[in-house]
């Protein structure tokens, strides 16, 4: 039986060992973006306005052909009952602002030409972070509209009638 003994220098390991783990980490930060963990890699990738106004045109909005409003804004970092509630409705989106907290993002504001029943103006907000949409809405500005999500209304559902359309049956009394 033949043995092999080698003699091993301890801090040629050390300086091996510490080369590599600079490499894995400089290829991590290299092929693995910024090193951001915020991307959120189901959003929707918009790398120019037409892909915005394509994004808005899936909902079935017929939009402006450019902004009328773009500009940056900064999602702020402590939660407030505003925050909170524009967040809901992001979240039923599919959105989450909240891992966002810090970051400035841009916001791109589009007019939606065809809002079922509008007679004020409506906009389409885009809040998009590294080319990614990450929520938005939809403000009506009229006395009685709302903010919602990109989905159109449903415009099938039936209206109460504002008058029965039977008059009420008197019950006996006794």
């Amino acid at each position: 039986m033949m043995f092999l003994t080698a003699k091993v220098d301890i801090k040629k390991i050390a300086l091996i060992v510490i080369a590599a783990l600079a490499l894995i980490i400089a290829l991590v930060l290299i092929f693995g973006g910024s090193g951001d963990d915020t991307a959120n890699t189901a959003a929707p990738a918009v790398s120019g306005n037409d892909a915005r106004v394509e994004f808005l045109k899936k909902f079935g909005w017929d939009v402006a052909a450019s902004p009328i409003e773009s500009g940056q804004v900064r999602i702020p970092e402590a939660a407030t009952d505003v925050y909170d509630r524009y967040n809901a409705l992001q979240k039923s989106q599919g959105y989450d602002l909240s891992q966002y907290a810090g970051k400035t993002v841009m916001r791109y504001v589009y007019k939606i030409n065809n809002y079922p029943g509008a007679t004020d103006p409506v906009y389409a907000t885009l809040l998009v972070y590294k080319n990614q949409i990450i929520g938005g809405d939809v403000t009506d500005t009229s006395a009685k509209g709302a903010i919602s999500g990109f989905a159109m209304p449903n415009t099938n559902t039936p209206t109460e009638p504002s008058e029965p359309s039977e008059p009420p049956q008197s019950q006996p009394t006794e």
